[in-house]
């Protein structure tokens, strides 16, 4: 089977029904799954006292979450997959000393509302993916939830589409810009076979 009927195939399957991947009873167990950075789905780098962490979010951990406790039916479960297996979720996780970002710059105002605004509004522009014939993914969201020091690490949903061009490429390039603490920037390689491949949940 070539590499793109093969992508087709497993899109398909995370659109309806996961097919392929690894299943988990519960979202604690695959949670652990995707923590384990030997499984392909989280990735960490840290330069200096700067850490960054990069996870991806498979389908159903956000099924899961719009349901909460509920248990669906095949049709309500087919409809939330569908909703969501259109799109690749990885949360971006960063902190500098153990503590987020904003909590670093804090004492410099002009500073820290700079920081603010492109956490907010501006990583679109910061993170970048693309291919190794530079090709880039136009991102579809981000979602940044201020935690007011109440956090370790500054936490951003980044979401992009399922794209056949790119995911039939073997890994993609996730490029952050410097955040201004001296990191230079920061690459992740993603491999692309973990997230077609991606683990589910058996709600039953």
């Amino acid at each position: 089977m070539s590499r793109k009927n093969r992508f087709v195939l497993l899109l398909l399957c995370s659109l309806f029904v996961a097919c392929t991947g690894k299943s988990f009873e519960t979202e604690k167990e695959l949670r652990a799954f995707i923590n384990d950075e030997d499984n392909g789905y989280k990735y960490t780098k840290i330069i200096g006292g700067t850490e960054y962490s990069l996870l991806y979010k498979p389908t159903d951990l956000l099924v899961r979450q719009e349901l909460g406790d509920a248990k669906p039916d095949e049709k309500k479960l087919q409809v939330l997959r569908n909703k969501y297996g259109q799109y690749m979720y990885f949360t971006l996780s960063m902190s500098l000393n153990g503590k987020e970002l904003l909590s670093n710059v804090a004492g410099n105002k002009a500073r820290f509302g700079a920081m603010v605004n492109e956490l907010a509004f501006g990583m679109d522009q910061k993170v970048h993916v693309y291919t190794k014939q530079k090709d880039t993914l136009a991102m579809t969201d981000f979602i940044y939830p201020r935690m007011y020091g109440m956090s370790g690490s500054t936490n951003i949903l980044l979401v992009y589409p399922k794209d056949e061009k790119f995911l039939s490429e073997d890994y993609l390039t996730l490029a952050i810009e410097d955040l201004g603490f001296n990191t230079g920037e920061i690459k992740f390689k993603i491999d692309t076979k973990a997230i077609l491949d991606q683990p589910y949940l058996r709600f039953n």
